[in-house]
C-alpha cells in the first residue's frame, strides 16, 4: 500500500528552493532519510543540499530547487530537523515558507 502525501498549500504552485545552515546542523541525518535526492551528509558529519545533477553543494548558503514531487519530503525534513537549520523559500521573493524563519 502506497501512502500519498498531500502537497502543502502555501507555496505549492511557486518555485521553491532549500538551503541548510551548517552552523546549526546537528548531523542527525533526518533530512537525508526523508529526501535523499535533495539532502546528503558529508564526511564532516553535516548535511548539505544537492544539485539536480546529484552534486553536493558545500558553499555556505548554497541553495537547490525543491522538486515538486519531493516537496512534502523536504517540508517534513524541515519540520523534523532537530537543529532547525533547513530553510525553504520562494524563489520569486526569497520569503521563507517552511523552516525556522517561516512566518
Amino acid at each position: 500500500m502506497t501512502v500519498q502525501h498531500e502537497a502543502p498549500a502555501k507555496g505549492a504552485e511557486e518555485a521553491l528552493e532549500v538551503w541548510i545552515d551548517q552552523d546549526l546542523c546537528t548531523g542527525d541525518g533526518i533530512c537525508a532519510q526523508y529526501a535523499p535526492e535533495v539532502f546528503e551528509l558529508d564526511i564532516d558529519g553535516l548535511a548539505y543540499v544537492k544539485s539536480a545533477d546529484d552534486e553536493l553543494l558545500q558553499d555556505a548558503g548554497a541553495t537547490t530547487p525543491v522538486p515538486l514531487p519531493l516537496l512534502q519530503d523536504v517540508v517534513d525534513s524541515a519540520k523534523e530537523c532537530p537543529g532547525d537549520c533547513i530553510h525553504v523559500r520562494r524563489v520569486a521573493d526569497g520569503v521563507e515558507v517552511y523552516g525556522p524563519d517561516a512566518g
